[in-house]
């Protein structure tokens, strides 16, 4: 009797199982059905050898093209190299003082080999393979010099698993054949009834068809099923957390007649846009609820998210309690705190010199702030004095207490994990309000958007005054002399009255990259760094006009101080990092070139050019790169430059990024848990994954009458994992 929970030496022996648990860390015969093959070859289609990536793990399907030995002289030793083809690619295998393997790879033999791929001469090859060679025979495998492990390869179509070093895909493959012969009849944890209307088979069914189709389209079939479960897992977590927050008693912030909110928006110079109306009276209604709300804003920079914001928090204080606004950075957080006072005026003066009798106080927070004033601030916060609070991750330290705390609210949310947002939610006596804003979604926000995590409301409309901003791709490797027109349109934009960023990677030419994964080391070029190109452009191309420099490493008041000189116009051109990705509002700048651009990610391209066509001045974006035509890198650039609109970069994001880890803090997507489900292709999945996870939840919300989904849930999701979600 072999179930899902037998281990793995108790049917494959102890050498296998050792092997498979080293290499891939499985251990049951439930773990290793559940590593899915990646895809499926099909006998007579070669694998695409233009599409090896260097320094990956690779199984590749090909055809011996020729064999040739050379001798290294001087040394024992002997070279055989293999080259192998698929269509007019070629790759070479190098055997090192292993001869006789001439007699197996002989011309027109197909094989699948496996090993990680380098690059000599600037030839892409595999060293010391490994490889099972396929016979010709309609009766299946050719048994001339073939290996015995072929009857696992005996059908139309053979699968390669994820490999590791030392453990080839068909070992694998041998591995998953021998357990899932024995093994029993695997009961499915869904009723019938979800079965049929989600139109999936059943999880045995699925659990073999998936390893050992007859057809694709059988895998399809077996493939929808386990993409679907995981899809309703997410969601049944998901549903739960909803149903709990639905329960859990909170304190209702109603709008107070004749309060802040009126006397706000009577003092705004500019009308809402009608998304602006809908979403202030959705979060207006959700904040008088007795239960938390729990809401994702996001829109386009400059779309008005933070007067939104700002509105809710002013709700909030109207019914006597107190709004933190929690920023990622010092310079954000001042930018806000700016804004703040400026938007309220005498309403953000409660208490002082021409303050209004109804207003509140305003406090900023942050890290590097004297002893005096944070102390101070704290005072404020802690007697209830200060209705509003912005500030960073100081707010989150323990010697930080609110009098009444009622609604956080989470600006580029991205920035922070969850524990950060936790820990500023658990100062509330009450489980408090929760709104999130993020300008460009990245990977994990996508994904939570898709599995609806989050209520969501979205702005597209630009508010009156915000011009368009138009995108260029500089590719200086094709055109060098578009490098010097940069700064002449620099000059141009500055002799209209009109000001620049110019943003640059690095600080200095000793600092490292960051590592988007998209330039190898050979493809790697001198990136711009801040200090040298700003002693460079002051002493040449932009010589006597008013060069400012901003970058991570200088004080607080330094940063301060270049960044008021740019706002104010005592600067012509500031020469940043991505100091200013976020946070810096200046409507006389209408220029930004981004100097080696393909070293930033999607959402940190869109967000810098947002700096800019903030005021009534067409904004223009001048992505520059040093990388060669048609590099992959490049063209990511020319798909930024194609839109404006962040939602669709945020795709364009997740598809470049891999898709993220729904249930895991990182936010990079290398690693994901979903190991079928895709959060681009499988929308309709999703939904009908939410719709079933919310009838189970309405009517069982601990599922004690369905103790299958209760154990599938504890299989699919550690409780670490599902913590995190709750606490998302």
């Amino acid at each position: 009797m072999v179930t899902r929970d037998t281990l793995l030496r108790d049917v494959l022996g102890g050498k296998s199982s050792k092997a498979v648990e080293k290499a891939l860390g499985l251990s049951t015969a439930g773990q290793l059905i559940r590593h899915y093959p990646r895809r499926f070859n099909e006998r007579g289609e070669l694998t695409d050898l233009s599409k090896l990536v260097e320094g990956e793990e690779v199984t590749v399907l090909a055809e011996v093209e020729s064999t040739s030995t050379r001798r290294i002289p001087g040394r024992k030793l002997n070279i055989l190299e293999v080259s192998i083809r698929s269509g007019r690619h070629r790759a070479t295998l190098s055997f090192f003082n292993q001869p006789w393997r001439e007699r197996d790879l002989r011309p027109g033999r197909h094989g699948m080999f496996a090993g990680k791929v380098t690059r000599f001469r600037d030839k892409l090859q595999l060293n010391s393979p490994d490889y099972i060679l396929l016979g010709e025979s309609e009766n299946g495998p050719d048994p001339d010099g073939a290996d015995p492990l072929l009857q696992d390869f005996a059908g139309a179509l053979l699968p390669v698993y994820p490999a590791a070093a030392g453990l080839p895909s068909w070992t694998i493959a041998r591995c998953v054949r021998l357990v899932l012969d024995s093994l029993d009849p695997v009961p499915d944890p869904l009723p019938a009834p979800v079965r049929d209307r989600a139109a999936v088979t059943g999880l045995d069914a699925a659990l073999r068809r998936i390893h050992r189709p007859d057809t694709m389209a059988e895998y399809h079939q077996a493939r929808r099923r386990l993409a679907f479960d995981e899809a309703l897992g997410v969601q049944l977590v998901l549903a739960q957390r909803r149903h709990a927050n639905a329960a859990n008693p909170a304190l209702a912030r109603p709008r107070i007649a004749g309060g802040l909110v009126e006397a706000f928006d009577r003092r705004l110079p500019f009308e809402f846009t009608g998304e602006q109306r809908q979403i202030a009276a959705l979060i207006e209604q959700e904040l008088a609820a007795a239960h938390p709300m729990h809401r994702l804003l996001q829109g386009e920079v400059g779309s008005g998210k933070t007067v939104l914001a700002l509105r809710a928090m002013l709700q909030v204080v109207d019914a006597g309690a107190q709004a933190a606004l929690l920023a990622p950075t010092e310079v954000l957080a001042a930018q806000h705190e700016r804004s703040v006072n400026d938007l309220l005026g005498e309403l953000a003066q409660a208490g002082r010199l021409g303050g209004s009798e109804q207003g509140t106080q305003v406090v900023l927070l942050t890290g590097s702030m004297s002893t005096p004033a944070r102390r101070a601030a704290l005072l404020e916060l802690a007697s209830g004095a200060a209705g509003i609070v912005i500030g960073t991750h100081a707010l989150i330290q323990d010697q930080v207490q609110f009098a009444e705390l009622g609604l956080v609210v989470i600006d580029e949310q991205h920035r922070f994990g969850v524990e950060q947002r936790d820990a500023l939610r658990s100062k509330a006596t009450a489980p408090p309000h929760l709104l999130v804003m993020t300008a460009t979604p990245i990977p994990r926000t996508v994904a939570m958007t898709v599995f609806g995590d989050l209520e969501v409301s979205e702005l597209h409309e630009r508010p009156a005054g915000r011009s368009e901003v138009i995108t260029q791709v500089v590719p200086v490797a094709e055109h060098p002399t578009w490098y010097d027109r940069i700064w002449q349109r620099v000059r141009e934009e500055v002799a209209r009255g009109r000001q620049a960023f110019v943003v640059c990677p690095r600080i200095g030419e000793d600092d490292e990259l960051e590592d988007i994964g998209a330039i190898s080391d050979e493809e790697a070029v001198q990136t711009a760094s801040v200090l040298g190109l700003y002693a460079e452009l002051s002493a040449g191309q932009l010589a006597g006009l008013r060069v400012g420099l901003l970058h991570g490493r200088m004080s607080t008041e330094e940063k301060a101080q270049a960044m008021t000189a740019f706002a104010a116009g005592d600067l012509d051109v500031l020469v940043a990092t991505t100091v200013i990705e976020v946070g810096i509002d200046v409507p006389n700048a209408s220029l930004m070139a981004i100097l080696d651009a393909d070293r930033f990610g999607v959402s940190q391209l869109h967000q810098l050019r947002g700096r800019i066509g903030r005021g009534a001045y067409e904004g223009v974006c001048l992505m520059h790169s040093q990388l060669p035509p048609g590099h992959p890198s490049l063209e990511r650039l020319k798909e930024v430059a194609k839109t404006a609109d962040g939602f669709a970069l945020a795709e364009l994001d997740l598809q470049q990024r891999r898709e993220g880890d729904v249930l895991g803090a990182a936010q990079s997507g290398r690693k994901s848990r979903l190991k079928l489900l895709s959060l681009l292709k499988d929308a309709e999945l999703i939904s009908s994954a939410r719709a079933e996870a919310r009838l189970v939840i309405e009517a069982d919300p601990e599922l004690a009458d369905h103790p299958g989904l209760r154990e599938f849930l504890w299989d699919s999701f550690d409780s670490d994992r599902t913590e995190f979600l709750h606490k998302s």
